[in-house]
């Protein structure tokens, strides 16, 4: 993945306290699913209210879209379809003055007080990491033992490696994970690379390999009072709908798939939060598509720094 910069030492002191508590995850999994695009990490812009616009680092903020806020069961937050969205993960420090519900930051390497900032503001904040790959920058890195590690990712995001997500190590670090953004006071996880057994993973993960393992992902969050989102994975969208609260998608226009969501997490009342690497000439092409299905739209630069562009 983009790599988003380098973990505070606070973080590694709260995270390594969190591993000790953690046990090993017995939950069933969930449908993993490879849709088409990139799976980076990504650094969200800003501009709110679904009005158009780049906004880079700083910009203004529009109004704040529809959609959003806490419901559905156990208060777990929910996201509407047509939600306004950011999405930051790289070029920290994280712009909060964006006028946005929805704010999806980097787990590891955001500051607390970016954090505290976000919910002063009325923001729901989802924290990202990824559950089916090993990157040997995050501060937990040596947790993964050399048996649970397979084939790179494809490029730009070949240092990562997948892993085997049937092993209970990786359920171990998963749950740590997903324990520590308890800790940190974020509302909701996405969990990126669960759609390994669509690759060349080198672990011989098959279909049912990674549905049992997102709906322990999804399990695990929900009984931690956290709201979790299905990044990608668009073989198993109707598999997994009821076991997500909503889902992310990277480049469902570029590739022709938006409308498999339509009859799946739209149609359940859960939002799509969906992104496009697309030079913003090409905004009007991809919000006459993205829109009438309900799905929330950014244009963003694969970095995932602060720059955004939302439709009309």
């Amino acid at each position: 993945m983009f790599r988003s910069g380098v973990p505070l030492a606070l973080s590694f002191l709260l995270f390594a306290c969190s591993m000790t508590a953690c046990g090993d995850d017995d939950a069933d999994g969930s449908d993993g699913g490879g849709g088409s695009g990139a799976a980076g990490e990504g650094g969200s812009g800003a501009a709110g209210g679904g009005g158009s616009g780049a906004s880079g680092g700083g910009g203004e903020g529009g109004s704040g879209g529809s959609g959003g806020g806490n419901g559905g069961s156990g208060g777990v937050l929910q996201l509407q379809p047509g939600v306004d969205w950011q999405w930051q993960l790289s070029d920290p420090p994280i712009d909060t003055s964006f006028d946005v519900p929805v704010y999806d930051i980097d787990l590891f390497t955001t500051e607390d007080e970016e954090i505290g900032a976000l919910h002063a503001a009325g923001r729901s904040v989802i924290c990202y990491f990824s559950a089916g790959s090993f990157e040997d920058y995050r501060p937990d890195s040596a947790d993964f033992p050399d048996s649970v590690k397979g084939s790179p990712l494809d490029p730009p995001f070949q240092d990562e490696l997948w892993i085997d997500i049937r092993t209970p190590e990786v359920r171990a670090i998963m749950q740590a994970r997903i324990e520590y953004a308890v800790q940190r006071g974020c509302d909701g996880v996405e969990p990126d690379n669960v759609d390994g057994y669509t690759n060349d993973n080198g672990l011989g993960l098959t279909a049912d390999d990674q549905l049992d393992f997102n709906r322990f992902i999804a399990t695990t969050a929900h009984e931690r009072g956290l709201s979790v989102g299905l990044k990608n994975d668009l073989e198993q969208l109707a598999d997994l709908v009821d076991d997500f609260d909503w889902a992310l998608n990277e480049e469902c226009f570029t590739y022709d798939e938006c409308d498999l969501y339509a009859d799946t997490f739209i149609a359940a009342g859960k939002a799509v939060l969906h992104a496009e690497y697309v030079d913003e000439s090409e905004l009007d092409a991809v919000c006459a598509v993205t829109q009438p299905l309900g799905l929330s739209t950014l244009i963003k630069h694969i970095e995932l720094d602060a720059y955004r562009v939302t439709c009309p």
